[in-house]
């Protein structure tokens, strides 16, 4: 007897489609699913949802996933965001592609308990990463043989997961783990007792592991505090410091929210729950009276500065508001200890600032330090006038570090002990900075906004590494940039018009290249043809009295390259230099390459900028924007590539991290810097020639982790002495530089390709 088939709803039909999965049991469904899922999902989140239960359908691993996952999905989306969809289809993935596609059932039917205890992206981030270090630790088989079983503890886990996070932080969960594997690896049996909790062993180290005030169980209570006493109000995001020990996140908030360490321990005198009203009563104090400032001219020990008088001055003004928190915020305050540092072979900034802090909170709290007295009679008079500004405390602030300002204040060796205020957040909300606006997307403001660009910014400060030392020196170089000056465009356009027979050659390669997988958008209003599918069914319902769908075109879009590339150019006075027979200097045929290049990435549609750089000593590194990511080969950007000069020196370090500034930010699956250069990096006020080298080496390394490709064209005969230690093997030597604007187009086209 055959099964009956339920038919789907033609409002439904779309959906179905896209899902596209033939498992009896999931039609049935299915509609229940999506009216779900369409109440608490964007559009667009939709659409993930579909397609990511589609690739669960189709694994290969029978209908429960994508069942499951249906079901699951919307809950979780609500609770933790729709970004967490992908990633629990790449985890259930990763999982059906190792011999432990038995644990993809227990994940995803619990992941929306879990998501209900960890809702935020990065919790559940740090949960499947914790999740695929017991995979990998406990998958294979006794005493180091092949890896022949799956992992006994996984599926165990997933099953517990809900009530662990019930009684445990993700750093308890994630010691608990941590015993599991060490003691239970090689007895499969037993790994499965300790990880469905049902050893004397798991409940004990599980006791151990509670601790402390969780937020998720006290979120009602916080969230009515911060009504009541602030009327103010807004999510809570929790985060979990196990998985980051070395930058050890602090209380912040944003557009996302407030965020909150998962877990608050009592300290001696004070409660888990009476640390998160601090944190909220000083998170509330500065929504309420902080104002953001500038802080691209300011170095990072004068924002460090500005931070702590401006904490002080809204703690102040809560405290008007509400004198019990003076209380808890001195309980909470560390007291440094006046002689606790040596200011000869130590920075003890952040100290003297802790103990103007302290005696801000703590009037009875006197230090001998006259400075530090003086500030502080000199922030009560300035409040006493009234509740003062955010621009007055940099101002105070600004003068106290010019006034008390150490050599030492630069040492690497920072004094933290007795400095460190962790309920305090870490003032993010305080800063503009220029940068964010991008500059190089002024490219395409009104004129005036480009004038603004072209005057110039405030100098960005970099470090620069010292390898004697191994270590970096901080703020040590001073880059300005700005739009380059502008010349002729024509004069570009000649220099194409004398290259078109290398125009030619290059178009039919670049034709290969361009993106060739075409994907169609479908359901569209208006498109570039007719889908006839949906059109006819459009037709029937109009037959038949239903209103029609109108979506009944659909468009393409090619789908296939992603790369986003950004072109770094030498412009010290070395490319002044002539080139033997070509009656022309380096600097022109460099023009002319990059001329060829510009074209020929046009030409291909990937993002590409071009800058340039020179430097005149450390305090004057030149980056200038030749073309934006967001500006097209137009007149603009050939006028300012008409006008190129050189001059000066070649202070790599800088201007590749400044480059990476810009080229990180692109949404791309490649970045690649080009730095196109003809000679090693070296300074006039740099007599160690291998102190440059060394800097650009680790900027290069810096790049690697930011995951940007670096590739160094060099027009240097000798460059094989240097440039390998700075590239590695990601460069190529163009001894014949006449060549160069045949062989720069052609290099990017190998790179790309």
């Amino acid at each position: 007897m055959s099964e009956s088939i339920v038919e789907i709803n033609p409002a439904m039909q779309p959906y179905w489609e896209r899902l596209n999965v033939a498992f009896p049991a999931v039609r049935a469904v299915f509609e229940g699913c999506m009216a779900e899922a369409l109440s608490l999902l964007s559009g667009e989140g939709v659409l993930s949802y579909l397609d990511n239960a589609r690739f669960l359908g189709k694994m290969g691993r029978g209908p429960e996933p994508v069942l499951i996952y249906l079901e699951e999905a919307p809950t979780v989306a609500r609770n933790a965001g729709e970004a967490v969809l992908p990633m629990m289809k790449e985890f259930a993935h990763l999982l059906s592609r190792s011999i432990n596609s038995g644990a993809i059932v227990p994940f995803l039917q619990t992941m929306a308990a879990v998501s209900r205890r960890l809702h935020s992206m990065e919790q559940i981030e740090g949960y499947l990463k914790l999740s695929q270090r017991l995979m990998d630790e406990t998958t294979g088989s006794v005493h180091g043989h092949h890896k022949t079983f799956a992992s006994p503890g996984l599926p165990e886990f997933f099953r517990q997961a809900p009530k662990l996070l019930e009684l445990l932080s993700m750093e308890g969960i994630s010691n608990w783990v941590d015993y599991g594997i060490r003691y239970y690896n090689d007895h499969p049996e037993r790994q499965v007792e300790y990880f469905s909790l049902s050893s004397a062993d798991a409940r004990a180290v599980l006791q151990r592991e509670r601790h402390g005030t969780l937020l998720v169980d006290n979120e009602r209570k916080l969230d009515l505090y911060l009504k009541a006493l602030w009327q103010d109000a807004d999510r809570f995001v929790p985060y979990s410091l196990v998985f980051d020990q070395q930058r050890r996140p602090m209380p912040y908030f944003n557009s996302d929210g407030i965020r909150l360490p998962d877990v608050y321990d009592d300290t001696q005198t004070v409660s888990g729950i009476d640390r998160y009203r601090a944190a909220l009563a000083h998170m509330a104090a500065h929504r309420r009276w902080s104002q953001p400032i500038v802080a691209d001219n300011m170095s990072p020990l004068q924002r460090m500065a500005v931070e702590f008088f401006e904490d002080s001055r809204v703690e102040h003004l809560a405290m008007q508001t509400y004198p019990g928190l003076r209380h808890l915020f001195q309980a909470l305050h560390p007291v440094p200890v006046e002689d606790a540092c040596d200011p000869e072979r130590q920075s003890t900034a952040r100290h003297r600032l802790a103990m103007v802090s302290r005696s801000l909170l703590d009037p009875s709290k006197r230090y001998r330090n006259p400075d530090v007295c003086a500030a502080v009679d000199r922030f009560l008079a300035l409040m006493a006038e009234g509740p003062s500004s955010t621009r007055e405390m940099a101002a105070l602030a600004m003068s106290f570090i010019a006034r008390t300002r150490l050599p030492s204040d630069q040492f690497a060796d920072v004094f933290f002990e007795n400095t460190e205020v962790d309920y305090r957040d870490d003032n993010r909300h305080l800063w503009i900075l220029i940068e964010e606006g991008d500059e190089e997307d002024a490219f395409d403001q009104p004129e005036e906004a480009k004038a603004r660009v072209q005057e110039g910014l405030p100098p960005r400060h970099y470090p620069e590494w010292d390898y004697q030392a191994q270590s970096y020196r901080p703020d040590w170089v001073s880059l300005y940039e700005g739009l380059h000056p502008s010349g002729n465009s024509s004069d570009i356009d000649r220099l194409l018009d004398k290259h078109a027979v290398l125009a030619k050659r290059l178009k039919r390669i670049l034709d290969l290249l361009k993106p060739q997988d075409k994907v169609r958008i479908r359901y569209q209003e208006e498109g570039s043809e007719l889908d006839l599918d949906v059109a006819l069914r459009s037709l029937i319902d109009y037959k038949s009295g239903s209103a029609p769908d109108p979506r009944i075109n659909m468009s393409h879009r090619n789908d296939g390259r992603s790369i986003a590339v950004l072109l770094l150019l030498d412009l010290s006075q070395s490319l002044n230099e002539p080139v033997a027979g070509t009656g022309q200097t380096i600097l022109q045929l460099s023009q002319e390459a990059v001329s060829m290049l510009g074209w020929a990435v046009e030409k291909l549609g990937d993002p590409f900028a071009i800058a340039g750089f020179h430097s005149n000593t450390r305090h004057d590194v030149r980056y200038l924007h030749i073309k934006g990511f967001s500006e097209h080969w137009d007149d603009g950007v050939k006028a300012r590539l008409a006008a190129m000069e050189a001059s000066y020196s070649t202070r790599m370090g800088a201007a590749l991290r400044h480059a990476a500034h810009y080229l990180e930010r692109q949404q791309a699956d490649k970045k690649l810097m080009l730095v196109l250069t003809d000679g090693q990096p070296a300074d006039v006020d740099v007599r160690d020639d291998e102190l440059l080298i060394a800097d650009a080496r680790q900027a290069v390394k810096e790049l690697d982790q930011k995951g940007i490709y670096s590739y160094c064209i060099n027009l240097d005969p000798k460059a094989d002495d240097y440039v390998t230690d700075i590239f590695g093997k990601q460069y190529a030597v163009i001894d014949n530089i006449a060549r160069l604007p045949e062989q720069l187009p052609k290099l990017f086209i190998a790179l790309t390709k």
